[in-house]
């Protein structure tokens, strides 16, 4: 079991695969990319798998979460999707993605198991999305949409984040279009996670914001607490349903005191929180050779560690080294 000092317990792990993507979004990264993690320090397929097992049959873990960068990039993930699949006990499998390359992945990753997955877009309008994302891409994402659905990566979740000046304008007509194609829209505040450290508070676009513009359009009606359990999402009804709208408000209504993640980096290192600024490395453990054993204590006691909050609300907070590409959304 993994639990903290705060009586939480971890049961959903977020993998990142890699930290390369092949969109240059404004609030992740800069246009030129990033200097990438060399190949030596990425983890192998071999060793995810490995942790992924020790994950699932020492520590509790329930569901895993394959995150990048993009991690439609990487080359061994239908196999490694093939290989939790086998676990005993099987975890529930999603995969968080830019959607550019579902279109040509998404039957085989249902076949290797995958049971569904979270597709980022930020705009309609193919203009907008080529500002943002500094890439023409805007078609590729909607087909790709279209074959995970038609795989039957369902349910389908899409996940917007929405900027001044450029997209802020467009959180009605994109839950009227999710709405229309039976995708679940989930808007997610911008955190200060990108690299150019360009994030401000005052500059961003809230929960509150967002909330304000849907209610010119739509009728939301809160689901409630209970609903919500340790979900990072707070979800609101359509028009009395069955539709739904999420927004993750990490930072105007942080929800640390129900977390129930922890994060694997591509390159083997533990983390508690998103916003933390320090990691437990795990690589070296592994390729020391440890037994199965003394990494679920060093991964236990990592955990033990984790604070009560991201401190997003500390007028001192500083943001952590790491982008959002290299740790995982």
């Amino acid at each position: 079991m993994l639990i903290d000092t705060y009586g939480r317990v971890a049961t959903d792990l977020r993998v990142s695969l890699t930290d390369r993507c092949n969109l240059r979004c404004t609030y992740c990264m800069p246009e030129e990319g990033l200097q990438w993690l060399a190949k030596p320090d990425l983890l192998t397929d071999d060793e995810i798998v490995r942790l992924i097992d020790i994950a699932v049959t020492s520590l509790g873990i329930e569901e895993v979460r394959f995150t990048g960068g993009e991690p439609l990039l990487r080359p061994g993930l239908v196999g490694i999707v093939e290989r939790v699949a086998a676990l005993e006990p099987r975890p529930r499998m999603s995969l968080t993605t830019n959607g550019i390359g579902l279109r040509r992945t998404a039957p085989a990753l249902k076949a290797a198991g995958l049971d569904r997955v979270n597709v980022s877009l930020d705009t309609l309008r193919p203009d907008v999305f080529k500002t943002l994302t500094r890439r023409d891409r805007h078609k590729d994402v909607l087909e790709g949409l279209y074959a995970a659905r038609e795989a039957g990566l369902t349910p389908m979740k899409v996940n917007s984040v929405l900027m001044p000046g450029l997209n802020d304008d467009e959180a009605p007509d994109l839950l009227a279009w999710a709405v229309e194609h039976d995708y679940e829209l989930r808007f997610i505040e911008q955190m200060p996670l990108d690299a150019q450290h360009g994030w401000k508070r005052d500059g961003m676009i809230t929960a509150g914001d967002i909330l304000a513009s849907l209610r010119t359009r739509f009728e939301l009606t809160p689901e409630g607490a209970d609903k919500r359990g340790s979900a990072p999402a707070e979800r609101w009804l359509v028009d009395g349903g069955p539709h739904r709208v999420g927004v993750i408000a990490s930072v105007t209504r942080p929800f640390c005191a129900a977390c129930d993640r922890t994060r694997l980096t591509a390159d083997g290192q533990i983390r508690t929180c998103l916003f933390a600024r320090g990691e437990t490395d795990l690589r070296a453990a592994l390729r020391s050779g440890a037994p199965d054993e003394e990494i679920a204590r060093i991964w236990r006691l990592a955990m033990w560690g984790k604070k009560a909050g991201a401190g997003l609300d500390d007028p001192s907070f500083v943001q952590p080294d790491r982008p959002m590409s290299a740790i995982g959304g």
